[in-house]
């Protein structure tokens, strides 16, 4: 028996997320520490969010493009962790099927935005250390809002066709992912027609964001490394290198389990289905859980200034 979406209407088609497969007997206390990693996103982005915003010295294109990768973390989490979770911990497995489609497509859109304001971030690095007498003129805010509407253009525009091409696929009896959410991969393999334009059109955009976006990084951090290393004094330098610490360690977080989630997910056949699962989850919440901690630890400016935010309020309570 074969069901499309002709023959099921929207608003009854459903799918069922299966969590983790294989360790669904632990699967409640893996959402412990997954609760633990979205509560520490949501309290992490919105204090960046929130103290960027109250301190004009912080109106600078460094922390304007930190705000936006915050604001990105939050859609990102939130898209993901509660329907994982609620999978995880109460077995509410039923998701229907525009709410599937929705949230592949914030997944994906979003990792793409994350992906560009990386991108962006780095642009600013090779901008503030090779042209600083310019920095704030070449990156204005005018500037700095165009390239956070062509980082949210691109995202929308190479995504959308993603819930299209599924919507004309046909699904089998069985809609049962293997997954805790909603992922492009693990709905078009449910599919009992041919998916070959779906899993091309996956390949090519992936290929096409991260190739692009991890060789624009590779290009400023080598002119970059050009300009520091030219600089004459070795504490000169490493102070150079210094600015750009945080940005090195949040490329890091994003892109290489990113990486290994999309490459063991077409082609990682030996790698148990619960690891590549788990590593996935992962992936969508550990950036956004970490990165306002790597800000908030290496850049002294958010640091002092969040500080100062909790040591006021502390003085106030006491009074």
């Amino acid at each position: 028996m074969h069901l499309g979406n002709s023959s099921w209407g929207l608003s009854t088609f459903s799918f069922y997320l299966m969590g983790i497969p294989g360790l669904e007997e632990s699967q409640h206390w893996i959402a412990l520490p997954l609760g633990s990693l979205y509560l520490l996103a949501l309290v992490g982005n919105v204090t960046i969010l929130f103290i960027i915003r109250i301190d004009p010295s912080l109106h600078q294109p460094m922390y304007l493009f930190l705000a936006m990768l915050a604001a990105i973390d939050l859609i990102l989490a939130s898209s993901t962790a509660p329907k994982a979770l609620a999978v995880l911990m109460s077995h509410s497995c039923e998701i229907w099927y525009p709410t599937c489609l929705t949230q592949m497509f914030f997944i994906h859109a979003f990792s793409s935005m994350e992906s560009g304001v990386l991108v962006a971030m780095a642009m600013d690095r090779y901008v503030a250390i090779c042209h600083p007498l310019h920095h704030t003129t070449i990156l204005t805010p005018g500037v700095i809002g165009r390239i956070g509407l062509v980082v949210l253009a691109r995202g929308l525009l190479l995504l959308i066709p993603f819930p299209i091409l599924l919507h004309h696929l046909i699904f089998c009896q069985s809609v049962v992912i293997s997954h805790a959410y909603c992922e492009h991969m693990a709905v078009v393999k449910l599919a009992c027609s041919d998916a070959t334009v779906n899993r091309a059109y996956g390949l090519v955009v992936a290929l096409l964001v991260v190739g692009f976006d991890v060789f624009a990084i590779g290009v400023s951090y080598s002119l970059i490394l050009c300009a520091v290393l030219r600089v004459p004094g070795r504490d000169a330098r490493l102070k150079a290198f210094g600015t750009c610490g945080s940005h090195i360690c949040v490329i890091l977080v994003f892109y290489v389990p990113g990486m290994f989630s999309f490459l063991t997910h077409r082609f990682g056949h030996n790698v148990p289905h619960h690891v590549h699962v788990l590593l996935a989850t992962l992936y969508l919440l550990v950036p956004p859980a970490l990165n306002p901690l790597v800000y908030g630890v290496k850049t002294q400016q958010i640091r002092q200034r969040v500080l100062r935010v909790f040591y006021v309020k502390d003085k106030v309570s006491k009074h």
